[in-house]
């Protein structure tokens, strides 16, 4: 049985608002993330749930309802909402699909429209899409948006964390898949803490570190050996993709069963793109002073704290792992890829690939949907960054749903990564554990 939580369950106030008696539907774009996100739903009193497990169903309706043009995720997050509405007892006018959107030129930034053209078209116009941001003043949250805000970012950072240490420990157990199975008890943990404890901030910042804590202690009982010949692989690309496991084939622990160690680009670095990328349009507008600037302004600080609270016990077990400020991201991308004349994930990747090689990345891999734009053009400039960087080995794997031999590309890649490795000038930085 998890350990309780010191702090007494104070539950949200019960006052009636837009997802009343409703289900909300999560797409798990990262499933530790999505999972903990969505006990910050019902720690705030919604049902939340993350939709079934994709699998073949899932490509069959996600082809079935889109019409070829859209990007791999978008199948993949369609077919997975529809399978959701064709189970016998769903009630459509009880079912609420979470869609976050963007700004910038992916296609990502037309899901939501377009989801719910899909469910007008297709005879569920009951089913609501839900799709809150700053810009809409989080339009169908109600009284929740607030404590919607912090809540949903702290989740988003413990599953950063949990994914990280799951990534560190994995290549070099001793015992085949103890660290999974520590890793699913560290999300049970952390999410019933979620669920149990109020909302009120300090309170529950602190009962969520207290719970980290206890996963730090767990992963440190791992049985692992640290190979220092094992290659470090930074992996970016577009965020669904490089993220959601069955859109990728789960590259990432084929890429291990190889003999190499992933580091993951997570979902918070996008959270401080789109922060910067606020304060950079609010600058243009010649809003730097205004009430707007002071909302961002503060969002960004408590963002700022709220991370370092739950970070700063991983110090150590995250030398030599540090995530660069978003701002160091931008200016290493500058030369290639200026932020304030691209945008969106090419600029993120390619100054996220040069950090990681400085951080002693012995190759990058950039896992992306088939078409994505961003990908495109990442591919075009990748060839040069790769020759300012030494000759570091860049690939891109991109994904439809079709069959690829990845056993063959990954195996030809790590033996370049290898041999790029004896001869790297970046040299790594290793933690104490493991």
């Amino acid at each position: 049985m998890l350990q309780q939580s010191t702090l007494e369950r104070k539950s949200y106030p019960r006052r009636s608002h837009p997802l009343t008696g409703k289900t909300v539907y999560i797409p798990p774009m990262a499933y530790g993330s999505a999972r903990a996100f969505a006990a910050g739903f019902r720690a705030l009193g919604v049902d939340a749930r993350l939709t079934p497990p994709s699998d073949e169903r899932t490509r069959e309706l996600g082809g079935r309802y889109t019409s070829g043009d859209e990007c791999y995720p978008a199948k993949v997050t369609v077919g997975d909402f529809m399978r959701v509405l064709e189970q016998p007892s769903t009630d459509q006018g009880k079912t609420v699909f979470f869609m976050p959107t963007a700004d910038g030129p992916c296609r990502f930034g037309q899901y939501a429209t377009y989801l719910r053209r899909i469910l007008d078209l297709n005879g569920f116009p009951h089913a609501q899409v839900l799709s809150p941001t700053s810009a809409n003043g989080y339009e169908g949250l109600g009284n929740l948006a607030r404590p919607f805000f912090r809540t949903g970012w702290r989740t988003l950072v413990a599953g950063d964390i949990l994914q990280k240490l799951l990534l560190i420990y994995r290549p070099y157990e001793t015992r085949h898949g103890e660290t999974d199975k520590v890793y699913h008890v560290c999300l049970d943990d952390v999410c019933g803490t979620v669920e149990r404890t109020t909302v009120e901030p300090s309170a529950q910042l602190k009962a969520i570190r207290e719970a980290l804590l206890r996963c730090r202690d767990r992963f440190h009982a791992i049985s692992a050996r640290r190979d220092r010949s094992v290659p470090l692989i930074g992996v970016v690309g577009e965020i669904f993709c490089r993220l959601n496991t069955f859109s990728n084939d789960d590259l990432i622990r084929r890429l291990e069963e190889y003999g190499g160690e992933a580091w993951l680009s997570d979902i918070s670095e996008w959270i401080w793109y789109t922060n910067a990328e606020q304060f950079r349009r609010l600058k243009l507008l010649g809003k730097q002073i205004s009430t707007d600037a002071a909302k961002a302004w503060v969002r960004n600080k408590i963002q700022r704290h709220d991370e370092h609270v739950l970070l700063e016990p991983f110090r150590d077990d995250f030398r030599g792992y540090e995530e660069p400020p978003i701002e160091e991201i931008l200016e290493y991308a500058r030369p290639y890829l200026p932020c304030d004349g691209a945008l969106g994930e090419m600029v993120l990747n390619v100054g996220k690939a040069i950090y990681l090689a400085r951080k002693g990345a012995d190759g990058i891999l950039d896992i992306s949907p088939f078409t994505c734009m961003n990908g495109i053009v990442c591919e075009a400039i990748y060839p040069r960054l790769s020759r300012d960087l030494g000759g570091i080995p860049i690939r891109t794997f991109y994904f439809d749903g079709t069959q690829a031999d990845l056993d063959r590309d990954l195996g030809v890649y790590l033996e370049l990564a290898r041999s790029y490795s004896r001869k790297k000038s970046a040299a790594r930085v290793y933690p104490d554990r493991p």
